[in-house]
């Protein structure tokens, strides 16, 4: 992650967007009628990406020539102000007074989870009553913002996902400053979207961490809270190449230890993807990608559930044109790629140099 350099110049500039932060939360303050308009561009604003000739003003030369190479990925506004109000924590009362004022509103809680969620578990807070209220307002406002990333397929706000698992739900010394609640709610928060986020190297240690909770005893364990997020989560989805993604990364659940109950659940929510039609109206291929990551999770009983299918899909007389149209450009396409393949073999086999 890239971080804002500490020169005078920096400083300065990064000062300069903390007033106007500041001027337009004001202004939503004192004007109802444009509050949501207000709050609305003031998140987009913070959510862009930082251009080059912000880049050279606010990093130094080093993560300069870091950006250049696309080494960690873009870097939006929302990054380096956070970086800022942990360096200089006096800089962001200002905006935190005006956004606790506007705290029931749309889109206060994502300018807080973009501005503070590193200087809620880096900078010493006086009162600790206030815990409980910054970190539900965090857990809300990251969730607004990964689902803004999933409905729209991009990652733009992965550096405050990796953060809060990296950087607190591993590190007990930053999880511990909230409260325990709050790290319930964090920890099914990102069990949510961890797949989204391609951070499933991080999901052994992050269930190792994984708080107790009080249903336990009838819920299970760790992976048991995390598959029963994902199950919901998956439920939810809509955008096509979401799906696609999660259904190519799900199979890291393979082997894992499950309670009977989550491991119907999982599969009854994997199978509701492979028929066409209500609930879910999969496309074909969020349908063959279901069909993949069930016969890879649960590879037991593959062939008894793939026959099951078939017979149901014969009770529907109106899918047989499109599914036997489907067939035949599949084994058209299967004929002429073995064709080819045999053309190219034979002819490297004839242009391979005779030994007498």
């Amino acid at each position: 992650m890239h971080k804002a350099s500490s020169t005078p110049r920096s400083s300065a500039y990064l000062n300069a967007l903390t007033q106007e932060i500041q001027r337009k939360l004001q202004r939503a303050l004192t004007s109802p009628s444009q509050r949501h308009n207000l709050l609305q561009e003031l998140f987009a604003d913070i959510a862009l990406e930082v251009d080059d000739r912000a880049k050279d003003v606010i990093l130094s030369r080093e993560d300069l020539i870091s950006a250049e190479d696309g080494i960690d990925g873009q870097l939006c506004f929302y990054d380096v102000l956070a970086d800022y109000y942990v360096r200089v924590p006096e800089s962001g009362k200002s905006i935190l007074d005006l956004i606790v004022q506007l705290w029931s509103q749309s889109f206060a809680s994502h300018i807080f989870a973009l501005l503070f969620y590193k200087w809620l578990f880096e900078v010493e807070l006086a009162q600790s009553e206030v815990l409980l209220r910054y970190s539900s307002a965090l857990v809300q406002g990251a969730t607004n913002v990964f689902w803004i990333d999933i409905q729209t397929n991009t990652r733009r706000f992965q550096s405050l996902f990796r953060y809060l698992v990296e950087e607190v739900a591993l590190e007990p010394a930053r999880l511990n400053k909230i409260p325990v609640q709050a790290q319930r709610d964090l920890y099914l928060l990102l069990s949510r979207f961890i797949l989204f986020y391609n951070s499933v190297d991080k999901l052994q240690s992050f269930l190792e961490h994984f708080p107790a909770f009080p249903n336990g005893f009838l819920v299970g364990g760790p992976a048991d809270f995390f598959v029963i997020e994902l199950s919901d989560q998956l439920q939810k989805l809509k955008v096509e190449p979401v799906l696609l993604h999660y259904f190519s990364q799900i199979k890291v659940l393979q082997g894992m230890e499950l309670r009977m109950t989550t491991s119907t659940r999982l599969k009854s929510c994997l199978y509701s993807f492979t028929s066409p039609g209500g609930p879910m109206y999969p496309t074909r291929a969020v349908r063959h990608a279901a069909w993949d990551a069930l016969d890879t999770v649960f590879p037991v009983g593959q062939y008894p559930r793939h026959l099951i299918s078939l017979f149901f899909r014969l009770l529907y007389p109106w899918y047989w044109p499109s599914s036997c149209w489907n067939f035949v450009i599949s084994c058209i396409k299967a004929i002429l790629f073995s064709v080819f393949g045999l053309i190219i073999s034979s002819w490297e086999t004839l242009r391979r140099p005779k030994r007498f």
